[in-house]
């Protein structure tokens, strides 16, 4: 495959920081330079300077593409003619996207009727293998690694640290929009590769003097879904966040350095506080997020409410103005069910007339 000269996306931005040569094909989709939105209602809820890092608006709607271009680019190169990913949905996406982009085949392993349709859809459209196996992502994932050795075979998991090498780039990104790296970075976390990525990034940047300072690295994994935060795998993990319903993360040691490097903290939040959050943000943000997502956003409202954990760097306040960046990773068309059963919504009903509509909206 011949490099694409003219591309665009995090690698023809930051090819210098990462792994590649002159030589290395490019599969992009124009990903990265996602937004850093201000939030002025969180900002005024937390007294902070609060920015919203959008992934959704990604090529296939999450974070995951800027680890995949990197690791399909790698797979190309080393003459791989199939890459195979276990998922809960957001991989299989941008595994599927970039392997057509590539003209290489992608097969996915997921947990069968664990996955939001959107995605699903998403790893069909795109032209993948998928099989769906009667376990979790885990058991996946376990299925996936034995593949390690079959030749012209790549495995694009996050267990692949060109996934990760790609993820850090969200973190210069936000350098770069912020003149500094935040104060605070709030993650959802799932497989932890994420957090391991940005933390990565962050000092990497500051390490080249292109940053001053390195953020507090804050996880919030969901309660049902939570082995990073209980100290130990959870062998059946549940939770409505499908994106992070895992329960023995590859990327644990990354993840736990990252915290404990940065004075941070993993804490959890409840599938209600997610969904609470979801509707909180697109209701008044105007900002719609997957599940997942929000678990962040939940974070930061339970941080700043009776309900703090002992270990959170908020624990005793936040200095006023202090920067602190929460990342949403996927879009919220990603799974609509979950938020349209969670919130009851129905249309309001009415006849075709002007009068019956405005009866309508004056009771509603």
């Amino acid at each position: 495959m011949k490099p694409l000269l003219n591309d665009k996306g995090v690698i023809a931005r930051y090819r210098e920081f990462l792994p590649f040569t002159d030589s290395t094909p490019v599969v992009s989709l124009s990903e990265g330079s996602t937004p850093l939105i201000h939030s002025p209602k969180l900002s005024e809820k937390t007294g902070a300077e609060v920015y919203l890092k959008y992934e959704g608006l990604n090529p296939t709607g999450s974070f995951k593409d800027r680890g995949m271009t990197v690791a399909i680019s790698k797979a190309v190169e080393d003459g791989a003619h199939t890459v195979i990913c276990a998922s809960t949905g957001n991989t299989s996406a941008a595994a599927a996207a970039y392997a057509t982009r590539a003209d290489i085949q992608c097969v996915v392993i997921l947990p069968a009727g664990k996955i939001a349709i959107g995605k699903l859809a998403q790893a069909y459209v795109y032209g993948a293998k998928v099989v769906a196996i009667r376990g979790n992502f885990d058991d996946a994932l376990r299925i996936v690694r034995e593949f390690g050795g079959v030749e012209g075979v790549g495995i694009v998991n996050s267990i692949n640290p060109y996934r990760i090498e790609g993820q850090k780039t969200a973190s210069f990104e936000i350098i770069e929009d912020l003149g500094d790296a935040p104060d605070i970075h709030i993650l959802p976390v799932g497989n932890a590769g994420n957090i391991t990525a940005y933390w990565k990034g962050y000092r990497e940047f500051q390490n080249l003097g292109l940053s001053t300072r390195l953020p507090k690295m804050v996880g919030f994994q969901a309660a049902g879904s939570a082995p990073l935060f209980l100290g130990h795998p959870v062998e059946n993990p549940d939770t409505i966040a499908t994106a992070i319903r895992i329960g023995n993360p590859a990327s644990w040691d990354g993840a736990k350095n990252a915290v404990s490097e940065s004075g941070g903290c993993i804490d959890i939040v409840t599938d209600t506080e997610i969904l609470d959050a979801q509707a909180w943000l697109a209701g008044n943000e105007g900002i719609f997020v997957e599940p997942a997502s929000a678990a962040s956003v939940a974070g930061l409202m339970k941080c700043f409410s009776n309900a703090r954990c002992a270990t959170c760097p908020f624990g005793a306040g936040i200095r006023p103005g202090a920067k602190v960046v929460l990342t949403v990773t996927g879009h919220g068309l990603k799974d609509t069910e979950a938020p349209v059963k969670h919130g009851g919504f129905q249309p309001l009903e009415a006849d075709a007339t002007l009068d019956s509509v405005r009866s309508v909206l004056d009771k509603s």
